[in-house]
């Protein structure tokens, strides 16, 4: 390197290149500073000067919220910014020293404390230096992890909105002495929350005064209102809980004669109390309000409840003893007439013939057991084809035969209420001389007819009551599922924010 660039460097260097005095002079300023300074006293120029504190807060993270035990955690950076009289200095005195650092328990600082904390420190900031400038501006920022009481309103959940107030105020000085100035809430740095949504932190200055004192004591609160959002919930209580309820509804769909409808009724019943024991978990031992999902389920279980009664209802109309006497008037008024028309539903018929004889009419002459009555006259009669054999050699038979058979096809008409005789109507004269096998024939055969009779008897009596109960399920099916709609979205759209969840965090 020639002479002349190395003196230009050297010039360069002479310039650029100052004596760092800082360590010094910030040794001689935390000395001039603190050799007078007591930290008991309030930094005031004259003590009947209030000494006013900017007070604000910066929200990180909800952190938790405890329904039950009704507490807020929540992380926060609090900001405290005042004039300290006794920590100015004149920056031409103490080159490069532009601000030093204090430990918060060297100098003074106002005892501002969250009024309604939950925390067992009861303070739970961490104690931070505070930073000063020349012209005695302090800027004290403690971060901390804040427990605080909050009244969980449990009525809408969960699509509730919460509110909860963070109430900061100094614990010993009055407003002649210290008066709080707040600062708008920071939320730049919020970290989302799984189970809550920030709608907004307001604040808000307060004075209230006290019986003790004239003067009067500041605070500063901020509101925390958050919602909550449902999908959690949504997805592992309510659409379980809809989807058990329609279940309720399968009770009047299964067939009576399955034995499984009490069953079902009993089962979607005890499921639902299992949900209900985990929303009572959640929620706080409270009476001041139902939240509206235990209503919900309340009012499921009691639909369900109902819907196991009617089961029974229908079990005993359907099962009925024909024994037991037959269906009061009014009953098949009701059901039978009416409810049977209003559900359009049509009563089935029965088949009254029973055919013994499948040869066709026109090859059999038929033996008229019963002179007295005849199908077209009989209302509740059986119609019963005999086959005998043998009797076509009897002198007073008049039926025939079948060529390759050789049975008798004999028709028996009874008429219900009537004992009928049991002999052929051509020779009704010669009674007396039927032979002795043929009389225990035809009191064989009369038995016959009187047991149909009883069993035609009983099996419409059965199915009249059968019948009554198929109405009956009809009915509540139609009952119960109207009313599990209308219950279903008159308890869930009660709440205040109902559209508003649902469209942000089930369509988002």
């Amino acid at each position: 390197m020639d002479l002349p660039n190395f003196l230009l460097l050297l010039a360069v260097s002479t310039f650029t290149i100052k004596e760092s005095l800082q360590g010094a002079n910030q040794r001689k300023l935390y000395k001039d500073l603190m050799e007078s300074y007591n930290p008991l006293v309030r930094p005031v120029d004259n003590d009947s000067q209030t000494l006013t504190v900017d007070f604000g807060l910066t929200l990180m993270q909800i952190m938790d919220v405890d329904e039950k035990n009704q507490v807020l955690t929540t992380n926060i950076w609090l900001q405290l910014h005042w004039i300290d009289h006794y920590l100015q200095w004149d920056p031409a005195d103490y080159p490069g020293v532009t601000n030093v650092r204090f430990p918060d328990h060297l100098i003074w600082k106002p005892d501002i404390l969250l009024y309604n904390s939950a925390d067992e420190r009861f303070d739970a900031t961490f104690h931070t230096n505070i930073v000063v400038n020349s012209s005695g501006a302090c800027s004290y920022i403690p971060p901390g992890i804040f427990k605080s009481t909050c009244y969980i309103d449990v009525r809408w959940f969960p699509f509730d909105v919460q509110r909860c107030d963070l109430k900061f105020g100094s614990w010993t000085y009055g407003g002649w002495s210290l008066d709080l100035k707040m600062l708008e809430a920071d939320t730049s740095g919020y970290t989302s929350n799984g189970e809550w949504d920030l709608v907004e932190v307001p604040g808000r200055r307060n004075e209230r005064s006290y019986d003790c004192c004239d003067e009067t004591y500041p605070d500063v609160t901020f509101t925390v209102v958050m919602r909550r959002r449902t999908l959690y919930y949504g997805l592992n209580l309510l659409i379980p809980c809809v989807l058990i309820s329609t279940l309720a509804l399968l009770v009047f769909l299964l067939p009576a004669d399955s034995g499984e409808k009490i069953s079902l009724g009993i089962t979607v019943l005890l499921s639902l109390t299992v949900f209900m024991l985990l929303v009572a978990e959640i929620m706080p031992a409270t009476s001041d309000s139902v939240p509206l999902i235990a209503e919900y389920f309340a009012t499921t279980m009691v639909i369900v409840g109902l819907s196991v009664i009617a089961t029974v209802l229908v079990l005993q109309y359907h099962h009925h003893d024909p024994d037991g006497g037959k269906m009061p008037k009014w009953t098949r008024v009701i059901l039978l007439n009416w409810c049977a028309w209003f559900l359009r539903m049509k009563r089935p018929g029965e088949e009254r013939v029973r055919s013994a004889c499948q040869a066709p009419r026109s090859s059999l002459t038929s033996m008229e057991l019963n002179a007295s009555a005849s199908a077209s006259q009989s209302t509740n009669g059986n119609m019963l084809y005999v086959g005998l054999r043998g009797l076509e050699s009897l002198p007073y038979s008049t039926a025939t035969t079948s060529p390759d058979s050789g049975v008798l096809c004999g028709r028996l008409v009874a008429r219900a209420g009537e004992e009928e005789i049991l002999l052929p109507t051509a020779h009704a004269s010669s009674v007396a001389t039927v032979e002795p096998e043929l009389a225990k024939i035809l009191e064989e055969v009369r038995f016959i007819a009187k047991r149909f009779r009883n069993q035609d008897e009983d099996e419409s009596v059965c199915n009249e009551w059968k019948f009554a109960a198929s109405v009956i399920d009809r009915l509540c099916l139609m009952a119960f599922s109207i009313f599990t709609i209308l219950c279903t979205i008159g308890i869930l759209m009660s709440a205040p924010n109902f559209v508003e969840a649902i469209s942000k965090d089930f369509f988002n």
